[in-house]
């Protein structure tokens, strides 16, 4: 019978590479006293420092009983990023190239049974031109940061090598409300070196462990043979699984049985379920609407990157369940088994996808590694019922325009329906890709990465570039995979404006976004960016280094910021009060505006005890104006009765003679990721005049990166623009049309400064 050995305990690291660190008798007596899950970039990964990029070793000694010779012995990783080199007893048992899927080899003929045996693990996390992610919005932490196996099998056992899946699927065929027809896929391996008959057995229980249905077949292996066997059953009246109204889940138990004996057996968790997605009335489960009101999840925590537990998932779950969310988008890479079972017991929708994303690879123009991470996505979760949509690619674009690009993003579709029929494929596309542009037709489902009100525009603009689209595209289902502002604690305001990461902005941006995106049923998912703030090395924003700050919840997980209630009132059936700006403590003002969110019917404020007003609302919003501050402390209390329960919450507010400087964010850091990334000269003095822009030559209609591969263009953005391709994030603009990015940055190219590009641009013929 197969056994699972976990082996996170009392490994040996050192951060740096080693010469002959595989090696038996190496000597680890300086090296560091380390537990998986571990990662070297824990502190340097999130404090806006060049983290560290490279080769490390990790060595681990284990004995294996002597009983269990004439198994099968594999070694398991369930992420380690993100080249990985194995070695046991010296030997090199091979490399895998991706940092997030689970991988393993088979050691039996190298391991030493009864004795001590040597495990030596060669982990680089550098950037290489045929791994991805190329680049991207996120720190990659480097490790063995999730756990790591033994499995012992029977050398006649469901194959442990097809691309880390546990070799058995359970294919949902036909499922309705009175029927689910199934069929068990599974791979059997025989190792030994003679032909055997075996028995596969596949019982399906319910939730109670009654078995449902079965079904059985009789198979002969030769030896060496790999053999698929397929298993009809059906499961009549079935329980569906219904999101979180009943995430109702079955279990397949499948065994292989030789005479009265068990060589095998696992257990496979499920859930038979059904659903659609139309472009007008959006997404639909077990024929009933269900609207996906989605956050996106990075995987890293303060102080531990990505060496997380199961208490940190569990702890991501139950906050992310608190806010009413339906949906998760898993971003931006395949996360750990452990999330996606809690995502099936908890019923979220989930939009699972791989790191193919901002930039491909110049070299490597087949995408072989993200065809290898999209089949290890997907055998490794495809009996998740959970899992609905398989994200092909973000916002890969920015990587310019590229023939080849097209090509892939193509086969990554055709790759993924083939792999598995039974799902929707979708991707996320950047925000400047046109409405008609043919990314817009290759998956099942798209979804735009729109910031308006933070990159660009405002908030309100959503409203008539979702309506655009939707009546340019009436076919197409239109979903947004991301939309987000910046929202620091440290700051508040009177006067929320774009890009003052000011706390009162941050849940300002929200109310007005989720006002639109509620009205639109066509929507088949929003999916605010993010529900926590995440590790990013290369921002310097705000104040804050080596952060993206867009979460609901800070880094920590310590503090909800007030678009995090905003939410909760908006999809949470669970009643409560939250008075907003609560850490705006000192305020100027003699009277003061008090704003609440709330899902409760009607509301009273109270000030320093003395019963001020009572209103209700339509949209979850509470606002109360002109509550007068007393001198020093004025303490404001907000109440509701609902239904005979008392629910309240309490700010204090402290009257001051002049604003609190640290309110303020830094001056130079106003104007966002784009506005200080040039060095404008001063062109008050021109007159613009128009200009015809032609195919056949350069404007600033093009790419900062096609405009960079010419010399005249190059020396015409640096005479204007300064030294831009210095700053951090250019390589991800670098695809990016500089009309795009004027859009984002208008304080700085102003109509005289896009006139004086294109004067000097158009001059250069393509």
């Amino acid at each position: 019978m197969r056994k699972v050995l976990n082996i996170n305990s009392d490994w040996k690291f050192i951060r740096q590479d080693e010469e002959n660190a595989s090696a038996v008798n190496f000597n680890t007596e300086n090296w560091q006293e380390v537990q998986v899950p571990h990662t070297w970039n824990a502190i340097d990964g999130a404090n806006g420092f060049d983290y560290y990029k490279g080769a490390c070793w990790y060595r681990k000694e284990f004995v294996l009983d002597a009983l269990q010779q004439g198994n099968r012995v594999y070694i398991e990783f369930n992420g380690s990023n993100s080249i990985t080199d194995v070695y046991v007893n010296g030997h090199h048992l091979g490399q895998h190239r991706g940092g997030y899927s689970i991988f393993r080899f088979d050691i039996t003929n190298v391991v030493d049974f009864g004795k001590k045996n040597t495990l030596s693990v060669k982990v680089d996390n550098t950037v290489v031109d045929d791994v991805y992610p190329q680049m991207a919005d996120f720190t990659f932490y480097g490790g063995l940061y999730r756990d790591v196996n033994l499995v012992i099998a029977n050398s006649i056992h469901f194959d442990l090598l097809d691309y880390g899946s546990k070799g058995v699927y359970v294919i949902q065929e036909n499922v309705s409300n009175e029927r689910a027809t199934l069929t068990v896929k599974s791979k059997v391996v025989n190792d030994l070196d003679v032909e055997k008959k075996v028995r596969v057995w596949a019982d399906i229980l319910d939730a109670n462990g009654k078995n449902v249905a079965y079904g059985a077949k009789d198979v002969f292996l030769a030896a060496g043979e790999t053999t698929e066997v397929e298993i009809p059953v059906t499961i009549e009246n079935p329980t569906l699984w219904n999101g979180k109204r009943n995430p109702y889940l079955y279990e397949t138990k499948i065994s292989l049985v030789s005479f009265n004996d068990t060589l095998d057996e696992i257990t496979i968790p499920f859930g038979v379920r059904y659903f659609h997605v139309d472009p007008e009335n959006g997404f639909f489960l077990n024929g009933e609407s269900l609207r996906l009101n989605g956050v996106s999840r990075h995987q890293d925590r303060k102080d531990m990157g990505w060496a997380i537990t199961k208490k940190e998932h569990l702890e991501d779950m139950e906050l992310i369940k608190e806010v009413g969310a339906t949906s998760i988008r898993l971003a931006h890479y395949q996360h750990d088994q452990f999330f996606y079972e809690l995502c099936d017991k908890e019923g979220m929708i989930i939009w699972a996808e791989i790191p193919f994303i901002s930039v491909m690879s110049k070299h490597e123009l087949e995408g072989i590694n993200a065809k290898l991470q999209m089949t290890e996505l997907i055998r490794q979760n495809f009996n998740h019922p959970s899992i609905i949509f398989w994200g092909i690619q973000n916002e890969i674009q920015i990587s310019g325009e590229r023939p080849e690009l097209r090509r892939l993003v193509n086969e990554l579709n055709e790759l993924t329906k083939k792999e598995d029929p039974t799902r929707l494929t979708t991707m996320a596309n950047v925000m400047f890709v046109p409405d008609k542009d043919e990314y817009n037709y290759v998956t099942d489902v798209v979804g735009y990465n729109k910031y308006y009100g933070w990159y660009q525009g405002e908030a309100e603009d959503f409203a008539d570039w979702l309506d655009g689209f939707h009546q340019t595209n009436p076919q197409v289902s239109l979903g947004i995979s991301e939309y987000g502002a910046e929202g620091i604690l440290q700051y508040h305001t009177n006067n929320p404006q774009v890009k003052d990461y000011s706390e009162e902005y941050h849940a300002l941006y929200h109310e007005k976004v989720w006002g639109i995106f509620s009205k639109r049923p066509y929507l088949w998912s929003t999916y605010v960016w993010n529900m926590f703030d995440f590790g990013a090395n290369i921002r310097d924003e705000g104040g804050v280094q080596g952060r993206n700050n867009k979460g609901l919840i800070t880094y920590d997980r310590r503090i909800k910021k007030d678009a995090f209630y905003m939410y909760k009132a908006n999809w949470s059936d669970e009643k409560f009060v939250h008075i907003a700006s609560k850490r705006y403590i000192d305020r100027v003002d003699g009277q003061i505006t008090i704003k609440v969110y709330s899902n409760c019917d009607e509301l009273t404020l109270y000030a320093n005890g003395k019963g001020i007003e009572t209103k209700t609302s339509d949209n979850r919003v509470f606002v109360f104006e002109n509550v007068e501050l007393e001198e020093g402390i004025t303490e404001i209390k907000v109440t509701s009765n609902q239904d005979g329960v008392i629910l309240e919450d309490t700010a204090r507010f402290t009257k001051v003679a002049e604003p609190n400087p640290s309110y303020e964010a830094p001056e130079e850091d106003k104007g966002g990721v784009v506005g200080n990334w040039f060095q404008m000269p001063d062109i008050e003095d021109v007159e613009v005049e128009e200009i015809e822009i032609t195919d056949d030559v350069y404007s600033t209609h093009d790419t900062f990166k096609v405009l960079m591969e010419n010399e005249e263009t190059k020396a015409i953005l640096e005479k204007y623009l300064g030294n831009f391709t210095e700053h951090p994030m250019y390589g991800m603009a670098a695809g990016m049309q500089i009309d795009f990015i004027a859009s984002m940055a208008p304080e700085q190219f102003t109509e005289k400064m896009m006139y004086t590009l294109n004067k000097e641009l158009t001059k250069v013929q393509k």
